[in-house]
């Protein structure tokens, strides 16, 4: 079930109204099943592999906490669990990437391989909620959390439908502990929580909908273009990869917040960053702090040295990739970013040194933009790699975009690139909405209280205006169906 569909539209109020309507004792058990029922709506028997790893870190934890002071059987618990859920991972996401790469291999020696005759199907979501779910096996390790003795409230905190299938990846420590709380309805959180909600529905039909019609243009007949609009549609993409992903993280906090429950903060101003380590703290920061805390901390951090640092980095970085896609492509779109870091980090001596020489202020408004804009073109050129089909696709863009840039040519074709002139022109007008909100929230903080504190004739024009937003300039896809967002696939 998607959130920009007609059944989420008539799904989230139902349930809504009956959590509140139902005893508190009760509540967690109509979560539960309404968490499942929206997970099911994609594919039923792949809840089964939910339900699966859902048991072996409840059980983990369990087992980890009965172990007691013996590390070493804790740790065997631990491992257990990683390599159990990482194994049904690997079989969903990476088996035929696995297969593809090791035929080449063997075909280097001259060997052919057999390769299975069975299909396998991507489960929506499988990498949020296995990730969300080893954290708790690591927290329980750790000392953080006990563990969960219902297994089924455990399930819910799997489970829960308004950040299951793309985040943001809940920790144990913040989520499960609200699981038990009792959540009266306040209307003044619902009426937070539901503008948030609308945020993000315009941020997903408005602006990303609208930009992936040029981006897919542009990406699947490239060779016929000039170069210059592989250029546009990359710029186009960062921003729809932006509205896309952070609409979905908007929606699922905005729900979660109807109902009483905090989810952590997943985006903030990203393409303000002015150097690449701060854009990803600014990410996707509910994985780049997955990454931190469960595997860039164990493998050492930055307590062994710079070089072991900018090692740990790599792998970091790498292994995200990984983790978003099984294609080359993904590695090298997360190589490039772990690099810009070591790099940037390297040099930094050496650009300190620059600007006292040059007596250039870096903090000085002109060099902050400079730097913003520069950090925004070292991630776009990466975001290439993250949005095409395969490696071998990205280097054909580079080298077209290179050898025909024709930059001349590109404002007579403009129009030909999917998006007529009045789209064209309302994209451009939602990038500086986008543009504006993000200022405004980095000066002067989140607007919504700001919104919510005005008096009732203004607020509702507020919301009369986003609703009339989305009505009027959203995009439904084909025959009106919902577009999928673009991080279902990971």
């Amino acid at each position: 079930m998607l959130f920009n569909s007609i059944d989420f539209l008539l799904f989230f109020p139902l349930v809504t109204a009956a959590y509140f309507l139902l005893p508190h004792r009760v509540r967690w058990v109509w979560l539960l099943l309404a968490s499942y029922y929206f997970y099911m709506c994609w594919n039923a028997k792949y809840a089964l592999l939910m339900a699966l790893s859902t048991l072996i870190t409840y059980a983990s934890g369990l087992l980890i906490h009965r172990a007691g002071e013996r590390q070493g059987l804790k740790k065997l618990w631990v491992f257990l669990s990683f390599a159990s859920n990482l194994a049904i991972l690997f079989f969903f996401k990476y088996f035929d990437f696995f297969l593809d790469n090791l035929s080449v291999l063997l075909a280097l020696g001259g060997v052919a391989l057999k390769r299975p005759g069975f299909d396998v199907v991507l489960p929506v979501g499988i990498s949020f909620y296995t990730f969300q779910a080893l954290s708790y096996t690591v927290d329980v390790y750790r000392g953080e959390v006990g563990p969960e003795r219902n297994p089924f409230r455990y399930a819910l905190f799997v489970s829960f439908f308004p950040q299951l299938v793309a985040g943001p990846i809940e920790r144990s420590k913040n989520l499960l502990g609200q699981l038990y709380e009792r959540h009266d309805f306040d209307p003044d959180r619902v009426r937070a929580g539901l503008l948030l909600m609308l945020w993000g529905m315009f941020e997903k039909i408005v602006v990303a909908d609208r930009l992936a019609m040029l981006v897919d243009h542009v990406y699947d007949n490239y060779a016929g273009l000039p170069g210059a609009a592989i250029v546009l549609a990359t710029v186009f993409f960062a921003v729809q990869i932006y509205s896309d992903f952070a609409g979905y993280s908007h929606i699922a906090i905005g729900a979660a917040q109807v109902m009483g429950f905090t989810l952590m903060e997943n985006f903030r101003q990203p393409y303000l960053s002015k150097s690449v380590a701060e854009f990803w703290r600014r990410w996707h920061i509910s994985l780049s702090t997955w990454f931190r805390d469960y595997l860039y901390i164990p493998l050492g951090g930055s307590r062994r040295g710079m070089g072991r640092k900018y090692v740990n980095t790599m792998i970091v970085f790498l292994a995200s990739g990984l983790w978003h896609g099984a294609n080359w492509s993904f590695v090298i779109w997360g190589g490039l970013n772990g690099a810009y870091q070591v790099m940037g980090e390297a040099l930094a001596p050496l650009r300190e040194r620059a600007c006292r020489v040059l007596r250039i202020h870096r903090d000085r408004p002109f060099w902050k933009l400079v730097r913003t804009v520069f950090t925004f073109c070292l991630v776009d050129f990466a975001w290439l790699f993250f949005r095409a089909q395969s490696f071998s696709q990205a280097r054909g863009m580079l080298v077209h975009a290179v050898r025909n840039a024709q930059l001349s040519a590109l404002p007579g074709q403009l129009l030909s690139l999917k998006l007529d002139g009045p789209n064209f022109l309302l994209s451009l007008a939602c990038v500086g909405v986008l543009l504006a909100a993000g200022l405004l929230r980095e000066r002067h903080g989140p607007l919504r209280p700001y919104i919510t504190r005005q008096a009732l004739p203004v607020r509702w024009a507020f919301y009369l205006c986003g609703v009339l937003a989305v009505l009027v300039f959203g995009l439904y896809g084909p025959g009106y169906d919902a577009r999928a967002f673009a991080y279902f696939q990971f």
